[in-house]
């Protein structure tokens, strides 16, 4: 799946675009798109069951309480100085003191794990974490070191055999150590040592940074509406070594429907040399630039290949905060199953693009891993399921309705019973000996008011019916009843079912206000 957002010559996603407008590209060779949606922003409309005493279907408009929009604010404190992390802070605390909706529910990570917020719409507990933000660099000490490499210019060094870079390295070795023309070779010496220390330094701090938005990824997986991670980072080096790492991201956020958003709180970046910098030959002044610039592609990366935005070079946090905090009004999302594709693991270049053009630019990400293996229809079953759960988007291909009732028990606490209604008549079947089979999973779950789970319900109808029974018998459909008791709360109702047979999927959502 490919997540592309179409942008006009304002920057406005385009809406209204058709399969038959795109053109998908796998190594250079065209794909079939074989799935194809078009997704609007904004989660789905929840109604609240009124009626406690009778099956009632859903009626009213569910109040601020239901969670629609999960944001992850993920504060990149790792590689973060404390200059552009103050800068954002600020501007993050007036975001989420102004900014957020009674329906959203915010989170804060840092990629040191310092700091950490789960989900809420408690602010004073989301501000007291945001002041308590400090850079916390990893192996790094604070301040210009001698030599001073960056990891871009270790990775040159080290990895791609630079001889500019070494030489450049060496350059600002002998300037910061005063050394006279004749210690050159020691200088390298030491250029070297100091490349390969700050090469594991760094890689370290872009794995430790990038398990952190797994485990961010990861929990968002698990919240049933939009989800939006807002990375807030100054970027940070992707070696070759490392882009195994990425891509898996990107795939994870894409499966679970989550857009990643980058905001580079460096600001506007000046090109060019500050008084600081005066005694720094001019060929490392460039491999500096040329570090700045990757450490930005990174945040771009894992934006557009997500869907998402990239705010960059820019100094109003305050609109980098909103923009980073919403999704694309529109976004498309295009699927394909590679033609003769080997399970080698190695890297395809894929390009999405418009059959015309004209002025509207597209953004899509930029290539794949191939898989190692394939899944099994079981596992294939479970994660479709799973997805479905801890999504919000209603889907209606199976003819299931969604009931709910709810009255207090005698012991303070509140049952709950979700009803499942399968017209089971117009389900797809397989004939097999004279019965129609199809095996049916159903799972009914309740989320609280801060969108954590707090139970699922799995059940499995195997179904194989005379055709005389599935006629006459079960012609009014079936109903499975799953009851929960629970305390007194606000909740919102999810249900997902589906079958073998027609691998279809319906999911619906309701609420109730058992209080």
């Amino acid at each position: 799946m490919i997540p592309v957002v179409v942008r006009d010559g304002h920057g406005k996603p385009v809406a209204g675009l058709k399969k038959e407008d795109f053109q998908l590209f796998d190594r250079g060779k065209p794909q079939n798109i074989s799935r194809f949606t078009a997704e609007k922003a904004g989660g789905q409309t929840i109604k609240f069951t009124e009626d406690a005493d009778e099956v009632a279907k859903p009626r009213k408009d569910a109040e601020s309480v239901i969670p629609q929009r999960f944001i992850a604010y993920l504060f990149d404190d790792v590689h973060a100085n404390f200059g552009n992390l103050a800068f954002a802070r600020q501007a993050a605390i007036k975001h989420m003191s102004n900014e957020l909706a009674p329906s959203d529910r915010a989170a804060i990570f840092t990629t040191s794990g310092q700091v950490v917020v789960d989900f809420t719409d408690d602010k004073a507990r989301l501000l007291d974490a945001l002041n308590r933000l400090q850079p916390r660099p990893i192996g790094r000490a604070a301040g210009q070191q001698c030599p001073d490499i960056s990891y871009y210019m270790a990775d040159m060094i080290v990895n791609k055999n630079d001889t500019s870079a070494l030489a450049a390295a060496t350059a600002d070795t002998m300037i910061c150590m005063n050394l006279d023309p004749s210690m050159a070779s020691t200088a390298q010496q030491m250029a070297q040592g100091a490349a390969q220390m700050m090469l594991s330094i760094g890689e370290h701090e872009t794995q430790v940074t990038y398990s952190v938005l797994k485990d961010v990824i990861r929990r968002m997986a698990a919240t049933p509406g939009v989800r939006i991670v807002v990375l807030a980072s100054p970027g940070f080096i992707t070696t070759d070594t490392l882009r195994t790492e990425e891509m898996d991201i990107m795939d994870r956020a894409i499966r679970n429907n989550i857009t990643i958003n980058t905001l580079d709180i460096r600001g506007l970046y000046v090109d060019g040399a500050d008084a600081s910098q005066a005694r720094t030959s001019r060929l490392k002044l460039q491999y500096d630039r040329f570090s700045a610039r990757a450490e930005g592609d990174t945040l771009s990366e894992l934006a557009y290949g997500t869907g998402g935005t990239s705010f960059e070079n820019n100094n109003s946090m305050d609109d980098g905060f909103r923009i980073t905090a919403a999704a694309p009004e529109t976004y498309y999302l295009l699927g394909f199953s590679p033609q003769n594709l080997k399970l080698d693991g190695t890297f395809h270049a894929l390009k999405v693009s418009l059959k015309a053009p004209g002025h509207l630019d597209l953004q899509a990400r930029k290539g794949y891993y191939a898989p190692k293996r394939l899944t099994d229809a079981a596992e294939t079953a479970k994660t479709e399921i799973e997805e479905a759960l801890f999504s919000r988007e209603e889907l209606r291909e199976l003819p299931v309705d969604l009931h709910t009732q709810f009255f207090k028990a005698a012991n303070g606490t509140t049952n709950v019973t979700v009803m499942a209604h399968l017209d089971v008549k117009h389900f797809k079947f397989k004939k097999a000996d004279g019965r129609n089979n199809n095996t049916i999973t159903v799972v009914s779950s309740l989320f609280d008011r801060n969108g954590n789970m707090v139970l699922a319900i799995t059940k499995t109808l195997e179904l194989h019916l005379k055709d005389d029974t599935l006629d006459k018998k079960v012609d009014g459909g079936l109903t499975l009843r799953t009851p929960f008791n629970v305390k007194p709360g606000t909740y919102l109702v999810r249900l997902v079912v589906r079958d073998s047979e027609g691998q279809m999927i319906s999911a619906e959502n309701s609420a109730v206000n058992a209080q």
